[in-house]
């Protein structure tokens, strides 16, 4: 008998007696695993608001309207930052879970340190607004992806976008390109067009990132 023929009678995918079956069961991050990837992600958020802040650019959901409330008040956008976050906590934890809720928790607060530590650290001499927009929607995507991935958020839209894209199937980068953009066109308000324009180009940038490389079930790790 031969080989193909002793293997003919099986159902199509199905492996023969005796082979190695293949584990379907995600494999999980470490604490460490977690912990490097929650601290990259965040440092690159960081690095994108540095950029952002440089250029006079904004951004959607609650780090938007940190934005708008640093441009007009003058108060840091680190203390903002934390401070508009605490309500969405509660859907967090509600809708999300604790891990997820502590994870974004410590991410928030991390991003807010960071910020107010970046400007002691990193200066920027001259920088492009498309240049800007461009790099900081990528740095964006990728620092939020990593979150994601690792189940934590950076608060406010984006909580809302991972709950549509668990609840409802919905993509998270469709849903956070949606709300970004709603924000952004709401700052025409108090904001040069041209700059709501390239703020728009950096956020489409982002929304486009996460709609590729964020799908429903293409990542099994937890």
């Amino acid at each position: 008998m031969t080989p193909s023929s002793s293997t003919s009678h099986l159902a199509p995918g199905a492996l023969p007696t005796g082979s190695p079956t293949l584990s379907s069961a995600p494999l999980r991050h470490g604490a460490f695993e977690d912990a490097q990837a929650l601290f990259a992600g965040t440092l690159f958020v960081a690095m994108a608001l540095m950029l952002f802040n440089q250029a006079g650019l904004l951004i959607g959901g609650t780090a938007g309207i940190s934005f708008l409330l640093h441009y007009a008040t003058g108060l840091s956008f680190g203390k903002l930052f934390f401070v508009v976050n605490l309500p969405f906590y509660w859907f967090a934890w509600t809708r999300m879970g604790r891990e997820f809720t502590l994870k974004t928790f410590g991410s928030v607060a991390l991003l807010s340190l960071l910020t107010e530590l970046f400007p002691h650290v990193m200066r920027v001499d001259y920088l492009h607004p498309l240049f800007a927009a461009v790099l900081g929607g990528l740095l964006l995507g990728t620092g939020c992806l990593f979150l994601a991935r690792h189940k934590s958020s950076l608060g406010g839209a984006t909580i809302v976008a991972l709950h549509a894209q668990q609840r409802y199937g919905l993509s998270a980068g469709k849903v956070q390109l949606a709300i970004d953009c709603s924000v952004l066109l709401a700052a025409l308000w108090v904001v040069p067009l041209e700059r709501v324009a390239y703020s728009v180009l950096a956020a489409v940038v982002m929304g486009v990132f996460l709609w590729i490389s964020h799908r429903p079930g293409r990542y099994a790790g937890g």
